[in-house]
């Protein structure tokens, strides 16, 4: 059973800086996709950045240049969110999510097996 749990989520002022992290547990590693979406309320789930097995990154515009997607050196099982220059409108539920194929530019949730429950971030001006 593949379980995927975030942190580091909470509350910045514009311009401010949050890192999230994503443990995952369970998985058997070979081809996969991880990444981080969000999500606001009456809004469908976007992704943000997702990482594959051979470490290429893939960015929404929106994002691009402020955050980084990285898995935690020594440990495979973490994935982290490196958020700066936030703005008010990067306010939402960020999810994680894992995916046993290869990343795709401007996917949708669909690809994904298996997501974590969310950690809120909320930028303020």
């Amino acid at each position: 059973q593949v379980q995927l749990e975030e942190s580091g989520g909470g509350s910045v002022q514009a311009g401010g800086s949050l890192e999230l992290s994503c443990r995952a547990s369970g998985y058997r590693y070979g081809r996969h996709c991880m990444a981080w979406f969000r999500q606001t309320p009456g809004k469908e789930r976007e992704e943000v950045a997702s990482i594959d097995s051979d470490g290429v990154t893939i960015y929404a515009d929106s994002v691009k240049g402020r955050f980084n997607i990285s898995k935690k050196p020594g440990d495979r099982d973490t994935l982290l969110l490196q958020m700066s220059s936030l703005k008010p409108e990067d306010s939402a539920m960020y999810y994680c999510a894992v995916s046993h194929k290869f990343c795709e530019v401007g996917a949708d949730q669909d690809l994904y097996n298996y997501w974590g429950q969310g950690t809120q971030v909320t930028v303020s001006t």
